[in-house]
């Protein structure tokens, strides 16, 4: 079959690009176009509602430097950063000890689909929705959480979670870490299941508990995984919209203001300020950036480094000593 081909000059190769310009041209519509775009209007002095008549600042970071040192976006980043960690530490924590459950090689669990299932039923539910319902969860005075509390004698009135700020926080962190525990512990399971099981019968072999093949072989080998959910949180953390959004709008008093929220309101209320939404947007890519490489220096191999410097010395200890000979020779 390949030689008919090759004597016919038939190449199935163009094909494959074919199948993959509807992608290119919505990435370059949708995804790179806006990037762009916004980056521009960074340096412009665009603002107000259909405002088409823009031009480049004479001094063109004037919006960076603004947004830096406004304190309506530092206290967003503040809350951005504090509620991600907070959801962030929780989640990994529960999606590493359900993922050393469902994939422990001494105690067989009965129904452990069903149980995959449950936990990651949350993650399917859009945002918007899990933040109404956790709104109408949480409401005043009237509430499923309140009528616990004064039917149980935990309290003798209602309280009113939305106007207190530590429990706002804690609410949106919950209702993350509730929104994202489960897809967590699906990816975490992959990873344990795409390591060769020769390592855990050598393990046992050896007498290793599940405790010591937890910590000394699946973590290590999860590293990788390990840094594919860190960064992805991490993303999605600094990006934070819907919930904060929808829950209660960057309040009380901004407690649940993130960055997203931040942007969004200088961009589409008020004074509809493009400029000072689009600098916003980029200091907070060059954040995750930063952040995200940070992230792959400090879990990188470190053995391979080594290795692949050993292996570079050697290529240039070989060419001297070449080099040596021929002069030698000469």
């Amino acid at each position: 079959m390949p030689k008919k081909q090759q004597l016919k000059g038939i190449s199935y190769a163009k094909y494959g690009y074919l199948f993959s310009i509807p992608f290119i041209v919505a990435f370059l519509i949708f995804s790179l176009y806006p990037t762009i775009y916004t980056l521009i209007l960074g340096f412009t002095d665009c603002k107000g509602l259909g405002n088409t008549d823009w031009h480049i600042l004479e001094n063109p970071l004037d919006n960076f430097k603004n947004v830096i040192h406004n304190k309506s976006f530092v206290t967003s980043l503040k809350n951005t950063i504090t509620i991600w960690l907070m959801n962030f530490f929780p989640q990994i924590t529960i999606a590493l000890l359900l993922t050393a459950w469902f994939t422990s090689r001494s105690n067989e669990i009965k129904g452990k689909g069903f149980f995959k299932v449950v936990f990651y039923m949350p993650n399917i539910i859009t945002a918007a929705t899990v933040a109404v319902l956790f709104k109408a969860i949480f409401s005043y005075p009237i509430g499923p959480v309140n009528d616990i509390l004064t039917s149980t004698g935990l309290r003798d009135s209602a309280y009113n979670f939305v106007v207190s700020k530590s429990a706002a926080k804690l609410i949106v962190a919950f209702i993350q870490f509730w929104t994202w525990y489960g897809n967590t512990m699906i990816v975490l399971i992959s990873g344990v299941l795409g390591i060769s099981p020769d390592i855990y019968e050598a393990a046992e072999i050896d007498g290793a508990n599940g405790v010591q093949t937890f910590f000394k072989i699946t973590i290590p080998n999860l590293k990788t995984v390990l840094l594919y959910t860190l960064v992805t949180s991490l993303v999605g953390g600094l990006n934070m919209y819907d919930i904060p959004k929808v829950f209660l709008d960057g309040g009380p008093d901004n407690a649940t203001l993130t960055t997203s929220v931040y942007i969004q309101k200088q961009a589409f209320s008020g004074s509809y300020l493009y400029n000072k939404a689009s600098a916003a947007s980029m200091i907070m890519w060059v954040i995750i950036v930063l952040c995200s490489a940070v992230l792959f220096y400090i879990m990188r191999d470190k053995d391979e480094v080594k290795m692949n410097k050993e292996i570079k010395m050697a290529k240039k200890k070989a060419k001297l000593q070449a080099a040596r000979g021929g002069k030698e020779w000469l």
